[in-house]
């Protein structure tokens, strides 16, 4: 399988999908969205009923995402974006091909953020939260600032934009921030790095505590059937936290660096980077671990730790961030704001409709303009 090129990319995207995971994705009633900033797109890897199809669109540098019921919050380069599915008007997106879509996610709004190297996003009971990479905090989006300060780890002295221990990960738990990763606990900059193979940690948001120490780079914390789950990057692995005791157990190792972690029913699907610089993933675990990594997802069986499929890019794409699932979407669509069709989509809570050329009712027989 193979998607055209973009304005972001200067080569075929194409991809090798396992028998399996066709299968499961078949049987999994939705979606799956993946953010590869490296590549500047969003994908859907949907299921068209007879075999799996790949829709790319174009964002700056997409990161982290997150959804509820109907919304989507995307984090860009400069803006964190709020998308919305409008279900009636995705039947209708191509005159010619009515039915082929069953969602259609078009933005709403914008938050001009600047380049806060935002990398996950959460929703929460009060709202949206970011993890603002840049300024090792937690932050809220504003309407009056690039972005309002909610929490930072209690070792790191002050909020300033020196990335100084890489906080990259949130998990929600019952509608609030429970615990982030770090890179490190460090509090100069980019000090991280020095120790990037031993020193990321899980730290607990509400009182301050390290839960973990001595994970390799690691992203993604989840909760999920009650139990807190993180990818320990640089080594390969999804790993099961216990918090109390602050103990792992390793689910399974995959041939990737680990970046981008949902669940859907019993199974985990995990996104695999491939290491490709040096300087900043040089001399983890991983590299030594496994010939060739992989760029992709696995779905990993929670029960057995057994993985059930794979889909794995296999050019134009080596970096993923994240990976979300959209539940009850067969063929979904996502637009940036600079497609057309987005200007001609209006939704409203009662209705919808597409105001394009064949659907305007001339005026005294002539074509409709404004007064």
């Amino acid at each position: 399988m193979a998607a055209n090129p973009t304005d972001n990319s200067g080569a075929i995207v194409a991809c090798s999908i396992s028998e399996s995971f066709a299968e499961w994705l078949a049987s999994a009633g939705g979606t799956l969205a993946i953010s590869t900033y490296q590549a500047g797109k969003v994908a859907l890897v949907g299921w068209n009923g007879q075999q799996v199809s790949l829709l790319l669109r174009d964002f700056p540098k997409p990161m982290g995402m997150a959804v509820r019921d109907r919304q989507m919050a995307l984090a860009t380069h400069h803006e964190v974006l709020l998308l919305a599915d409008a279900p009636l008007l995705a039947p209708e997106l191509f005159e010619q091909q009515p039915g082929r879509y069953d969602a259609l996610y078009l933005p709403r709004v914008a938050y001009q953020t600047g380049d806060l190297h935002v990398h996950d996003v959460g929703f929460g009971d009060d709202g949206l939260w970011l993890v603002n990479t840049r300024f090792c905090c937690l932050s809220a989006p504003s309407d009056e600032f690039s972005f309002a300060p909610r929490w930072k780890p209690p070792f790191v002295s002050e909020i300033v934009p020196e990335d100084r221990c890489h906080l990259n990960g949130l998990a929600i738990v019952d509608g609030q921030p429970r615990y982030v990763t770090c890179l490190g606990t460090t509090d100069t900059p980019g000090g991280w790095r020095a120790d990037k193979a031993t020193g990321g940690v899980i730290v607990s948001v509400p009182d301050g505590q390290i839960v973990a120490r001595g994970l390799a780079m690691p992203h993604s914390p989840r909760w999920h059937d009650g139990k807190l789950w993180v990818l320990n990057s640089g080594e390969g692995q999804l790993v099961r936290v216990d918090p109390a005791p602050g103990t792992l157990e390793v689910v399974c190792t995959l041939p990737g660096y680990l970046r981008g972690l949902c669940f859907v029913g019993p199974y985990a699907v995990v996104g695999m980077c491939q290491i490709r610089e040096e300087h900043i993933f040089g001399g983890l675990p991983i590299g030594q671990r496994f010939e060739r990594l992989l760029c992709g997802v696995a779905v990993v069986d929670l029960r057995t730790g057994g993985t059930v499929g794979t889909f794995e890019f296999t050019s134009g794409c080596h970096e993923l961030f994240e990976v979300q699932f959209l539940p009850g979407v067969r063929q979904g669509m996502i637009l940036n704001s600079r497609h057309p069709a987005a200007r001609e989509a209006f939704a409203a809570p009662e209705f919808s409709y597409w105001l394009r050329p064949s659907n305007e009712i001339p005026l005294d027989g002539s074509e409709s303009r404004d007064p």
